[in-house]
Order: structure tokens, then sequence, then C-alpha cells
């Protein structure tokens, strides 16, 4: 859809059409929104601290597969075992090479790109739902290799304990520290993934995602682009996984399960695929539901008495369901869609219906 501008705007340069934010109120605004978001530890109560902890943290998951199944069309059901994949290296290099959370950090994504590499080379010869059966194959490799493989290192089933990240000296072992480590990262992330989408890479990916077979006759290298694509993708959820585990403090196989992947998928799906707005729309959308569920379970189980603990829990993928049925139904496009129609709506008052 085509952007509308106010009367009267005209771009005078290369830069001022690029740009993404132009107006100065604008930048006023984001930064007021962003200096709201740092100070929320100051006046916010710490349970919305801790969903806006955990909301940034796997808004970076979904980034990284908005890359890989928004712009490139590439079906994935493993963000979750390249979070493990990220967790494991990022607790491993601070327990055992004494490395700090800053060199880990990024060394835990570069080395969950590289195992997201691995999973990548099928994408050359299949697609779609065969794709997507490729890629849940890590779901299952390498949870079962953390747990078997190396037990005196990755200590099996038990999982490791994982040290709180330090920062010039201070150690970020609450969440209303943590808050500024999860922000920092999901700021970075979001401007590299809207680069990287208005990037050669970015059209070459939504050129495979449309028309793949177009786009090898137009002299584009499908399985270079594709696993770039599957390295960027992995890399998010490598540092998503170090967040969550420094953050939890402990970390095993089941920590990041298919029940996450699935979740990731939906979350990008409600929030709108190939927008660089649908990640976070569709994350702090489903978490919202995911937390209105738990906080209903205790009514449910007033009303209707005989109900079971089990069912009371069932409430969480229920909703989700329900919500991303209604999605694919009513709003196919997703969230970040229907934030583009009102915007065109509101500049186009009073003419627009």
């Amino acid at each position: 859809m085509a952007v509308l501008r106010p009367a009267g705007e005209f771009d005078q340069s290369y830069a001022y059409d690029m740009a993404t934010i132009r107006r100065r109120w604008q930048w006023i605004a984001l930064g007021l929104f962003l200096l709201a978001l740092y100070a929320l530890p100051l006046y916010a109560s710490p349970s919305l601290v801790s969903f806006v902890n955990r909301a940034a943290m796997t808004i970076v998951a979904v980034q990284g597969l908005n890359i890989l199944t928004g712009y490139t069309g590439q079906i994935s059901l493993g963000q979750a075992a390249f979070m493990t994949t990220g967790g494991y290296i990022s607790a491993l290099l601070m327990i055992h090479a004494g490395l700090p959370f800053l060199l880990a950090l990024p060394l835990a994504a570069l080395g969950a790109g590289l195992v997201g590499l691995i999973f990548g080379l099928p994408s050359l010869r299949v697609k779609g739902f065969y794709l997507a059966m490729s890629t849940l194959a890590a779901q299952f490799i390498i949870p079962w290799f953390v747990r078997n493989a190396f037990p005196k290192v990755l200590n099996g089933t038990q999982g490791l304990n994982v040290p709180p990240p330090e920062v010039l000296g201070i150690v970020f072992n609450a969440p209303t520290r943590y808050l500024y480590l999860s922000l920092s990262v999901l700021v970075v992330t979001t401007v590299v993934a809207h680069n990287v989408a208005r990037s050669r890479l970015g059209r070459a990916l939504v050129a495979i995602r449309d028309q793949d077979l177009a786009a090898e006759l137009l002299g584009i290298n499908l399985f270079k682009y594709k696993l770039q694509a599957f390295f960027l993708a992995a890399v998010y959820a490598g540092l998503s996984g170090s967040l969550f585990a420094h953050h939890l403090r402990h970390l095993n196989s089941e920590t990041f399960n298919l029940t996450d992947s699935v979740l990731l998928m939906g979350m990008l799906v409600v929030g709108g695929l190939g927008t660089s707005l649908g990640p976070i729309l569709g994350t702090v959308l489903v978490l919202l539901i995911l937390e209105l569920a738990t906080v209903a379970g205790p009514t449910v189980a007033t009303i209707f008495p005989g109900t079971a603990a089990s069912t009371v829990q069932a409430l969480r993928p229920l909703f989700f369901g329900v919500v991303l049925m209604l999605f694919l139904i009513f709003e196919p496009r997703g969230l970040a869609h229907r934030w583009k129609l009102m915007k065109a709506a509101w500049r186009l008052r009073p003419f627009s219906h």
C-alpha cells in the first residue's frame, strides 16, 4: 500500500525520502516513549515491569522469525530450539570461559546463527510444509543433544544454573535492573531489522518470498539469500535465548520447547508478516491474552467448581488458539496492516468512510 503523506510535504533529498521518522514531533514522541520505558521501574508496578521485560526479550525472537518467514517466506518451527542454543552458549561461556556478559551475548548469537545455517540447508530443496517439517527437526535434535551429550558440561536434564549479567560493575539480578538490558538489545535489533528490510538483502528476500523462480531468473542466488535469512533468524533467536537464560537464572532442554516455537509463529501472524511493527504488536497482544487467561483461571474455577486444575491451565492455549483463528479469518494481514489503514483513514479525513 502506498504511503500517504500530508499535503505540501515533498522529498527534497534522498536521505529525506528514505527517512523513517520525518517530523521533529515524531522524534520527540519517540524519545519520550523510550524515556518512559526506561523509567518504568521508577513508577510502575513490579508485575508491569516483568511483563515489559518478558515482552522485550520475546519480540527479539519474533523479529528474527519475521526476517525468515515474513520477508523470505520460509516457514520455521525451530525458533525456540535456536533460543536454547543461544542460552546454552552464553551460559557456558560465562561459567567455564569466564567471559563477561557483553562478550558472551554476541558470541551466543553468532553460535546460534551457525547452527541455524545447518538447519537452513534443506531450504534449497524443499519449501512450504516440507520445510516446516525439516525445521521442526531442530526442535527435537537440539534438546536431545543438550540432554544427552557432554553430561559433565551440560548437566543433562538438570540443566545449568546461569549467572546474572554484570556490566560495568552493576549486577542485573532483578527485573527492575534487567529491563535496561532487554530494552537496549530490543532497540538495537529493531533498528537493524528495519534497515535490513530496506536494504538490498531485504529486497532480495522479498523477491524470493513473492516468486522464487522469477527472482532466480533475475540473478538472485536463492541458496545464498535463504541461508542468510536462516542465519539472521537464528542470531536473533540466540540473542533472545541468552537474555532469557540470564534472566531466569536456570536453563535446561525444556526451557524453550515446541509450544514456544508455535507461540512465536502465532505472534508474528497476529502482528503482521513482513512488517517492522508486526512483531511488536503481535507479541504484546498475545502476551496480554495469555496474562488474561491466567487471571481468568481462578474465575473459571469459581464459576465451575468441578473444573479440574488441568482444565484451568488449558485456558492459555485455548485463548491463544481462538485469537489466532479469528485473526486468520478476519484480519489475515495482522495488526500492522490495520494500523496502516487507520493512519491512511486519518490522513484522508473528512473524505474517508
